[in-house]
């Protein structure tokens, strides 16, 4: 069942309350943004599924090539079969707004899974996303909230890719806000504040 596909931890929201898929970093697990979500929005669901890919050893939710290098037919298959795992959730709580907060290899995989089906959130936070490639149009994108996150030193995921992926966006309609911090592929405190309020903000 696309339910259970992933290992991952579950709980279910108070009436009214959102439902927040987390999506962790390399070598991360499902307990990275757990205890986060659960201070910020302590009556939301969480559902945070495990990355099914092993890279030497550390979870990770496609495989790729080299450092910014992806496998792109892997990421396909992945992204789908995520979008179902998402799909039986959301649907399994009809009626709560669905958030997703991806960091790293965590906002990719959640990147990936919302420029195919915007649908099926409502608001998302893609924190040090790196989007190397052209996603098709999507003019649906422009109903989601977004916040992007990211440092303007990181070496993983450089800041002219955040950018590019911001202007992508905003093409299709989307009005993306975008909190930057001068350091690197770390996440800042300054940074957990603004998603915090980000994700507290009424609809």
């Amino acid at each position: 069942m696309a339910i259970d596909s992933y290992h991952h931890l579950a709980k279910n929201p108070a009436a009214g309350a959102p439902l927040v898929f987390t999506f962790h970093g390399t070598g991360g697990d499902e307990h990275q943004f757990s205890q986060l979500v659960e201070q910020i929005l302590p009556e939301a669901g969480i559902v945070s599924p495990r990355g099914d890919v092993s890279e030497f050893g550390a979870n990770r939710f496609f495989r790729r090539r080299a450092e910014g290098v992806y496998d792109m037919e892997d990421l396909a298959e992945r992204s789908a079969k995520m979008a179902g795992f998402i799909r039986a959730h959301r649907e399994a709580h009809p009626g709560a707004p669905v958030y997703g907060l991806g960091y790293s290899n965590g906002a990719n995989i959640l990147a990936s899974v919302l420029f195919e089906a915007p649908e099926l959130f409502d608001r998302v936070v893609l924190m040090h996303p790196l989007v190397p490639w052209t996603p098709g149009p999507n003019p649906a994108l422009a109903d989601v909230d977004l916040l992007v996150t990211a440092g303007r030193h990181d070496p993983i995921c450089p800041l002219p890719q955040t950018e590019a992926l911001v202007d992508y966006l905003g093409a299709q309609g989307a009005c993306p806000e975008v909190r930057l911090h001068d350091g690197g592929h770390e996440i800042s405190q300054q940074e957990l504040r603004e998603v915090a309020g980000f994700l507290q903000r009424r609809a």
